[in-house]
């Protein structure tokens, strides 16, 4: 809902227009990286980087847990004042619980279908469960001043892991993809691997949930300082330094340990909450002060069904895979690949299709979360 004005100040709320927004923009981005019309023809900045570096993909993620702990800042104080500590924490719990099971579902859904041989545990769903509750804990247990210190003892205590621990058959300090320590934590205890790009490792798994954890807890030391201040310029000015500081000192990190979403290094959960930062105090800015808010309408009804958005829309993904039309040849192929091959496969460069073919997609779950917003529905788990 729309912030109260008050003298003329704009006052800090538990909901802002613009965080909707932002989270809404960080699904949409999260929609057209996940669904090109083929994987074979994609422009790059919509691919991850393939080890060390970033792209604009490898924003996405870390900016949606960024935005997990801003959103924490806001309502928890709320919850705790109507219900107390207790009921808060039950609350959290049977959250994340949902969360990780729908992630772990979806994982179970596919091996049904597709006979693959092992279910994956991990998952973007399951981190973000993971991080949820685990943030809500220090911050209930240790308190808001805690929230800087503890991040920066994830960080620090990562990156001293990832270089100073020697990985058995391999040493210490590597960072390539099968020498590095959080691949082998992986193997050790989670066992055969089920991530399909690489069976050897997984981008979402155990130790590099450490920094990813950082992450959403200088998402709630943003959220924070929204809430410290009544008058919300001097709030973006916060955020806004802060996220330059931590963009800054992320990027001088990586020069030591480099910036890389696969093992979510340390550099690269400081420079991405820094981008992150900067980019919510722009959201704020132009929503929530300005008032230009007609461009932003879409993206406000899909942030404000984020969740229930993107379940719906790896199940959508799912089902066109697993269904199977005969192709124009006659063997059979997916409904995924039969519509992008006869609607969007028209262009001499195929990476225009497999474009449009996402941004279609995309554009139908915005329709979707805008016909739940005029309802008035909204999908919490």
């Amino acid at each position: 809902m729309d912030a109260e004005i008050a003298n003329h100040k704009p006052q800090i709320t538990s909901r802002l227009v613009s965080l909707d927004v932002f989270r809404g923009l960080t699904i949409a981005g999260m929609l057209v990286v996940n669904t090109p019309g083929t994987w074979s023809h994609v422009f790059a900045p919509l691919l991850h980087a393939e080890w060390h570096g970033w792209t604009y993909t490898d924003t996405i993620f870390p900016f949606f847990l960024f935005i997990v702990g801003v959103s924490m800042a806001l309502s928890f104080g709320k919850r705790e004042a109507e219900g107390g500590k207790r009921k808060l924490l039950v609350h959290t719990l049977r959250r994340a619980s949902i969360i990780f099971l729908l992630g772990f579902g979806i994982n179970w859904l596919s091996v049904l279908l597709f006979h693959r041989a092992h279910v994956r545990i991990p998952g973007v769903l399951q981190r973000i469960a993971v991080c949820y509750l685990l943030a809500a804990l220090l911050y209930l247990g240790l308190g808001r001043k805690s929230l800087l210190p503890a991040a920066a003892a994830l960080l620090f205590g990562y990156w001293a892991l990832m270089t100073l621990v020697p990985v058995p058959g391999y040493g210490r300090g590597r960072l390539d993809v099968e020498g590095n320590l959080a691949a082998y934590v992986d193997r050790a205890v989670l066992g055969p691997h089920t991530w399909k790009h690489d069976p050897g490792w997984d981008p979402e798994g155990l130790l590099s949930t450490l920094p990813a954890l950082g992450t959403t807890l200088l998402g709630i030391a943003a959220g924070e300082a929204l809430r410290a201040r009544s008058d919300r310029s001097r709030a973006l000015v916060t955020i806004m330094a802060g996220g330059a500081l931590a963009a800054t000192l992320g990027l001088l990190w990586g020069q030591f340990f480099p910036i890389n979403k696969n093992l979510w290094t340390s550099s690269y959960a400081l420079f991405m909450a820094g981008l992150a930062a900067i980019t919510l105090a722009l959201c704020i800015w132009v929503v929530d002060v300005k008032g230009w808010k007609s461009w932003a309408r879409p993206f406000q009804w899909l942030g404000s069904n984020a969740i229930a958005m993107f379940v719906a829309a790896d199940l959508a993904t799912i089902a066109l895979l697993w269904i199977k039309v005969a192709g124009a040849d006659g063997k059979p192929r997916s409904l995924y690949s039969a519509i992008y091959r006869s609607v969007f496969d028209r262009f001499a460069d195929p990476r225009i299709g497999s474009l449009l073919f996402a941004l279609t997609f995309c554009a139908f779950w915005i329709a979707v979360a805008g016909g739940l917003f005029r309802r008035r529905i909204f999908l919490k788990v």
